[in-house]
């Protein structure tokens, strides 16, 4: 068939082959394997990897997805039909170029990068759920503090208030017995005016007063 293979390289290879007249079915079979061995003397197509169907008006079939520095057997023939010797070829590609190298690493790099950015988009996540929650949680006992406050001034408020009240009721206790004893017949009128009530009962005189009236005989 005068088979041929070109642009062999580390990854791909040209598999190319002259229109046959006498092939008058719909597709060409190329067949191909990688680690062939020279003695295996039967040609059959259970003994192929890979097998790819190319329209008949095409006469060249690029292989892809191959091994570096990797011998390789390709085979063409019409349709499904097992191959002759004569329909085959041996080759062996080339080490991996540098621009598949080149795109690996971009490829690798690209990965990485990609990665790292899904990692920290996480722990940056992370690290402001725990900064709201611990600003929440400092807030609100920070108002908590703040109610505490409030509830101990209001209790000492109400102490101090009571305390006062309670030294002025003693003042003024106090007070009325210094009067009573400076002036005991003038307690009553100060009970009247402080006490309005007490001008309910009679007031009566105490002894030491009814000693000290004069009387008018006299």
């Amino acid at each position: 068939m005068g088979i041929t293979v070109q642009n062999i390289t580390g990854n791909t290879a040209m598999v190319i082959w002259p229109k046959m007249a006498s092939c008058t079915d719909t597709f060409y079979s190329v067949m191909y394997q990688s680690n062939w061995k020279s003695n295996l003397s039967r040609y059959s197509r259970k003994n192929f990897q890979k097998e790819e169907r190319v329209p008949t008006s095409r006469s060249s079939f690029v292989v892809e997805n191959l091994t570096p520095l990797t011998t390789y057997i390709v085979c063409v023939t019409c349709q499904s039909a097992n191959p002759s010797s004569d329909q085959c070829r041996v080759f062996n590609t080339l080490e991996q170029d540098l621009a598949s190298k080149s795109n690996t690493k971009k490829d690798l790099a690209l990965g990485i990068w990609l990665t790292s950015t899904v990692l920290l988009l996480i722990i940056a996540a992370i690290l402001l759920y725990g900064c709201l929650h611990l600003y929440c949680r400092r807030r609100r006992e920070h108002l908590q503090g703040q109610e505490e406050t409030s509830e101990q001034d209001h209790g000492k408020a109400w102490t101090k208030s009571t305390v006062y009240t309670s030294e002025e009721l003693g003042r003024q206790s106090q007070r009325m017995q210094d009067t009573e004893e400076k002036h005991p017949g003038g307690i009553q009128l100060a009970t009247i005016i402080e006490n309005p009530s007490a001008c309910k009962e009679p007031v009566m005189p105490t002894s030491k007063s009814r000693e000290r009236v004069p009387t008018t005989g006299q």
